[in-house]
């Protein structure tokens, strides 16, 4: 078979026109235009307001002030609130006035890092930004605790607020920040005219498309994603790459790796020395890897099914042909997670047993606690987003990006803008920071999909999500579960992921929470500085134990987390053999990894 062939032979059918609906049903003749017309107006709207709701937005603000004003007594409250913090502040000033080393009246929350320097514990900076806590103090109290407002509102109001606060933040204004004062005095003013030059060339950069400064010394292929293999397989939505053994003998069972498509894959075979494939090989793995392409205006109707289908199925079976092995170990990382755990939880309803394991990292199956993120996904919010993508067939992974710096908008925005902007200073580029420029697209239908059916529904962990035209469950998934969690992540919050111990009848789950971000705490090599891990199986049969008393009584070991899962990939394998070839008569190699997809712009 041609590699023309087998492109061909993946593609998705069409879908079926539907039936043209009855006289009653029949919309007006002006219903088409006028709705090209709002998803047009909307889509570009969209754009200018990086894909944030203005009417969601607004009437959740509506929302929250009119429970306030009907709660009188949570008036008089804040208001004796902030007569006592005018008072703490009055009386801290009058202790400077007395002693210079007084302790703080209000002291920040623990991640933030913003006036830890000592310039900012001299007069008066100390005053001004003690007054700055104090007031976002107040502020969290009047969008908190207000009768009649529900949750996920109240939690909606509190963030955006403090966005709002954030951006008013002595630390992000030149003359209120000691450190941009000091820099100013002692350069000359060389600092913010170097500022100025960077802001400049990020901007030139931004609307023409370009990556951030320093990438240029990262290349796909040349010290990223270098371990060596062969390109195995090809369809029109993935790449499968098989690397080249280092031992041997191998694992009996491979590995399969199913990346999430929202960022490119080589995030786990970043660089030597820090990546997980080029570990796992060196252990003694037969290591396979997805490349997704990235999807433009062409792929806007392909949706989660499809990924699915030409996603892990269709690689799995590849793994097997080549492999000659009956049973594969299975780990998704992300959105492929989710989507390998929606693939093993069809797999087990309809009896393919070819999964000898399941990891995930930083996955999440139940979406009803799912951080910060939520925010920003509601049937306002999702309709929004829709009209943008039915646009241009896509999301864009740049307008993606915008939601998840919002998320640690002090970490990522205002941290940066002091550095590189007031301060005149860049931050050197990284592997990881580069990897986190080579932005991918989201086709229409399967972002649609994916918001709707997972966050918004929760169809998954309800039991109403259906592959190939029926429902499937996690809790048919029968083999050995091992998922990865990590302490700061915003995007897939650890007590989110350690809801697969309630949804899944499985004999054993083991649950493993690293320290470190979304991304920096699964790409923790042996030998990275700081890492520490806590892990611990649970048994069928055994109670169930909340994540707080889990946290708190599972001892803590220092280190990388990853010799830890690779001993436990060891214990469910069945021995040893010699390596298989790459790729076989029947999936010949086709390129040298990394491929072609990954090079896609």
């Amino acid at each position: 078979m041609t590699e023309h062939d087998r492109l061909d032979s993946d593609a998705v059918p069409p879908t079926p026109c539907a039936p043209f609906p009855s006289e009653e049903a029949r919309p007006s003749p002006g219903f088409y235009p006028t709705h090209a017309l709002d998803r047009a107006f909307k889509a570009n709207l969209a754009r200018l307001t990086a894909g944030i709701s203005p009417a969601g937005l607004a009437s959740v603000y509506f929302e929250w002030l009119a429970h306030l004003a009907l709660s009188p007594g949570k008036q008089v409250e804040l208001g004796e609130k902030a007569l006592r913090k005018s008072l703490r502040l009055s009386q801290y000033a009058q202790r400077l006035a007395r002693d210079p080393a007084s302790p703080p009246c209000i002291d920040p929350m623990a991640h933030d890092r913003r006036f830890a320097g000592e310039a900012w514990q001299q007069w008066p900076y100390n005053v001004i930004h003690q007054s700055f806590l104090l007031t976002q103090q107040w502020w969290h109290n009047a969008t908190t605790e207000v009768e009649g407002l529900p949750p996920q509102r109240e939690r909606v109001v509190n963030f955006v607020t403090r966005q709002l606060l954030d951006r008013c933040s002595p630390s992000n204004v030149p003359w209120l920040n000691p450190e941009v004062v000091a820099a100013t005095l002692r350069t000359g003013g060389r600092n913010l005219v170097d500022g100025w030059q960077n802001f400049v060339v990020d901007w030139e950069r931004a609307v023409s498309g370009k990556p951030p400064v320093g990438v240029e010394r990262f290349r796909v292929g040349e010290n990223l994603a270098v371990t060596p293999g062969k390109v195995v397989y090809r369809n029109r939505l993935i790449e499968l790459i098989q690397y080249a053994p280092t031992t041997e003998r191998v694992h009996a069972e491979p590995v399969l790796i199913v990346p999430a498509w929202i960022m490119k894959y080589y995030v786990l075979d970043l660089a030597p020395g820090k990546s997980l494939v080029e570990y796992l090989v060196a252990q003694g793995h037969t290591v396979f890897m997805i490349s997704w392409r990235n999807p433009g205006s062409d792929e806007r109707d392909l949706g989660m099914e499809d990924y699915r289908r030409l996603g892990p199925m269709a690689a799995l079976d590849a793994v097997t042909e080549i492999t000659g092995q009956p049973r594969v170990h299975g780990m998704g990382y992300c959105l492929g997670g989710t989507l390998l755990s929606i693939a093993a939880a069809g797999m087990a309803r309809d009896g393919d047993e070819r999964l000898a394991s399941l990891t995930t990292l930083a996955t999440q199956v139940d979406f009803t606690e799912a951080g910060e993120l939520m925010l920003f996904i509601g049937e306002s919010e999702v309709a929004y987003l829709e009209n943008m993508m039915w646009d241009q067939g896509y999301l864009d992974g740049y307008q993606m990006a915008g939601a998840f710096q919002i998320l640690r908008s002090n970490d990522l925005i205002w941290s940066r803008l002091v550095h590189d902007y007031l301060l005149g200073e860049r931050q050197p580029m990284n592997e990881l920071m580069a990897w986190n420029a080579d932005i991918t697209r989201m086709p229409y239908r399967m972002h649609s999909e994916y918001l709707r059916r997972l966050f918004l529904d929760n169809d998954l962990a309800s039991g109403r999500y259906q592959v190939s035209h029926r429902p499937v469950a996690i809790q048919n998934v029968r083999v050995p579960i091992l998922a990865v969690a990590t302490t700061g992540d915003h995007v897939a919050p650890w007590q989110s992921v350690y809801k697969i111990h309630l949804l899944t009848d499985t004999d054993e789950v083991t649950f493993l929470l690293t320290n470190g971000g979304h991304n920096a705490g699964i790409v923790s090599e042996p030998g990275h500085p700081r890492r520490r891990f806590q892990m611990r199986t649970q048994r069928h049969g055994e109670p169930y134990v909340d994540p707080l008393s889990w946290q708190e009584t599972t001892p803590e070991q220092q280190g990388s987390w990853w010799p830890a899962w690779q001993q436990w990939l060891v214990a469910h394998s069945s021995g040893t053999l010699a390596p298989p070839g790459l790729g076989s008569q029947r999936h010949p190699p086709l390129d040298e990894a990394p491929g072609r997809y990954v090079r896609q712009p």
